[in-house]
């Protein structure tokens, strides 16, 4: 037998690697488990608050199944399983992108990051929601406004009354 019968022909291992890149994906869920389960574990728990749930319950069960379906993908990728590639659904992949309305849809989030604490969230909210309607193709006007500032005071209402989840008012907070 010559040496060159036991070389691999030249392109096999970036075959091997093209046919199996959900591997990568399997990392990727690996690593996402174990910052996870590391960060639930090095948590600071008060004694006090001890119980079959506490802080910690939440983080340790998301951690460990990010590191099952880990396993469990590599197992079906080394065994030959493949992922279908994405049709695009109902989308025109022939088409360009929609830059207009990412570019709206990105002004308008960074808009409301910027407005929220000046004139808190029911002023912010209402130009978020109503800013992406727009920006989705949205042209009525005089419904728009009134629907967004309805759902931005509700979305604070439930929040920072039901839920407890404290949102800044701005000048508004009075009035609520």
């Amino acid at each position: 037998m010559s040496t060159t019968d036991t070389q691999e022909p030249p392109g096999t291992r970036r075959t091997w690697l093209r046919d199996h890149s959900e591997l990568g994906v399997c990392v990727l869920l690996l690593a996402l488990g174990a910052l996870v389960l590391t960060d639930a574990l090095a948590m600071d728990v008060d004694l006090t608050q001890r119980g079959p749930v506490g802080p910690r319950t939440v983080p340790l069960v998301v951690g460990t199944a990010l590191l099952v379906v880990a396993v469990l993908l590599a197992v079906d990728v080394l065994r030959g399983g493949r992922g279908e590639a994405e049709g695009g659904e109902d989308i025109d992949l022939s088409e360009p992108a929609d830059w207009r309305t990412v570019l709206l849809l990105a002004g308008v989030f960074l808009a409301t990051a910027v407005l929220i604490e000046p004139v808190g969230f029911p002023v912010a909210g209402a130009l978020l929601f109503w800013g992406a309607a727009y920006a989705l193709g949205s042209r009525h006007l005089q419904r728009d406004p009134l629907i967004a500032a309805g759902l931005s005071l509700l979305t604070y209402a439930v929040f920072d009354h039901l839920l407890g989840v404290p949102l800044p008012g701005g000048p508004l907070m009075g009035a609520l």
